[in-house]
């Protein structure tokens, strides 16, 4: 029996935030749609109180509201694995909020299913990266369900949402919008819009929340030793902690000393460079602590081939990928690279720089009677005559049968590789 027979409305599941865009939302799926509305937050660190963000949406008029904590699932299952495979977008991004929206689509399609919704909704703009991370998961778990997504198809202004809002009794905490776009989790805050969109400017001291101005931090450095246990963190100073507890500390310890300030210009996904500003004291640093650990256990191979992973893990994750059989295949290599890091870095936090300033690991490769030039040495030095005559053989011959043998017929002249043996006079 179809909705409009029985006179029951269809439900759909909004991800619900509690600011302006998700709260005008409610109503406008209601009037739009004629649809019941299931508000869903959940927590990934955000700093908010979401039992009051849950009865916002009900008195906004969801139908039902549910607000679960899932920072534990956040970090064990995506930034974890993130940092383990080395994931920084073009080099800077820990990908913060990019690793938090597979999780809420996976968790609004669950609250979907046990509620018989069939529709998904989210409050993304059409120039964003998060429609795509949102669309692609909702359509590759629950490829049945409509998406509806308000702010991408009323193209309001704020002036016009506030009228809606106050047309309809909607709770709006603040009449006059943030300078900034903001969002963020336990592994990093993301800011963005106003005079930021200017890359030229210096972001102004209100753009921080999490990080202490270089300028103004500690005039003494601070230790922090980091233990890992086949790439994950596990314990600071000796102390085991789990992950909601560990990234806590590092935020407020490496904050306090400025780490964790990135400014940078960002390819998106949708085809348009942006100017991004994010804080993540604690990704910084743990990124940072686990790659000393990896030149410390992992071979040169291993190493570098780990560079092309990490790359494609970021990229993946960055543009809404993460339901991905390629996905699948890159954490497999990941977790049998990891196997062997092992160990504890030693870090120093001074004026916004981390310095790794120690490293051990009982799986180490760097082998203390192989490297010394001092009593113990077991290098066998005699075996580097025979090593560096086969590792040069191939360069030798070609030079004696083709380089400098004149250069005639051939288009590369031979300045351009070997220099004159005396400057040209003028």
């Amino acid at each position: 029996m179809s909705s409009e027979t029985s006179g029951a409305r269809e439900k759909v599941v909004l991800a619900y935030s509690g600011g302006l865009d998700t709260s005008v939302a409610v109503k406008w799926i209601n009037e739009t749609y004629n649809m019941d509305v299931i508000a869903y937050t959940c927590d990934l660190g955000q700093g908010q109180d979401i039992e009051a963000i849950r009865q916002k949406a009900l008195r906004t008029g969801a139908i039902d509201a549910i607000a679960e904590d899932a920072r534990n699932l956040f970090i064990d299952y995506f930034a974890y694995p993130s940092l383990a495979a080395g994931a920084l977008y073009e080099g800077k991004y820990p990908l913060a909020t990019a690793l938090g929206r597979p999780l809420i689509a996976q968790l609004m399609v669950r609250v979907a299913r046990e509620h018989g919704a069939s529709a998904v909704a989210h409050g993304c703009t059409g120039k964003g990266n998060d429609q795509v991370r949102f669309d692609v998961t909702f359509q590759t778990l629950a490829s049945d369900l409509k998406i509806i997504a308000p702010v991408r198809e009323w193209k309001w202004t704020r002036t016009q949402e506030l009228e809606f809002a106050a047309k309809h009794g909607i709770e709006v905490e603040a009449t006059k919008k943030s300078i900034f776009s903001t969002d963020q989790n336990l592994w990093g805050r993301s800011i963005e819009a106003g005079i930021l969109e200017d890359p030229w400017v210096e972001p102004p001291p209100e753009t921080f929340q999490w990080t202490t101005d270089p300028r103004q931090a500690p005039d003494e450095p601070e230790e922090v030793e980091i233990g890992f246990e086949a790439g994950k963190p596990v314990s600071i100073d000796g102390r085991t902690l789990d992950g909601i507890e560990l990234i806590d500390e590092l935020n407020r310890r490496a904050g306090r000393h400025g780490v964790g300030r990135i400014d940078h210009i960002e390819n998106r996904l949708v085809g348009i460079k942006s100017r991004e500003i994010y804080e993540a004291p604690a990704a910084v640093l743990l990124h940072e602590a686990h790659r000393e650990l990896e030149f410390l256990t992992l071979s040169k191979e291993s190493l570098r081939f780990k560079t092309l992973v990490s790359q494609a893990y970021a990229d993946l994750i960055y543009n809404g990928l993460w339901f991905s059989q390629l996905h699948q295949d890159l954490m497999a290599f990941t977790v049998s690279n990891q196997q062997y890091v092992t160990g504890t870095v030693r870090m120093k936090l001074f004026k916004g720089h981390t310095m790794v300033v120690g490293r051990k690991s009982e799986n180490s490769l760097y082998r203390h009677e192989l490297a010394t030039y001092e009593e113990g040495d077991q290098y066998d030095a005699t075996a580097a005559l025979g090593f560096i005559k086969i590792h040069g053989l191939g360069q030798t011959t070609q030079a004696k049968y083709q380089l400098l043998q004149g250069t005639a017929g051939h288009r590369l002249e031979l300045p351009s590789i070997i220099p004159p043996s005396r400057p040209e006079q003028e």
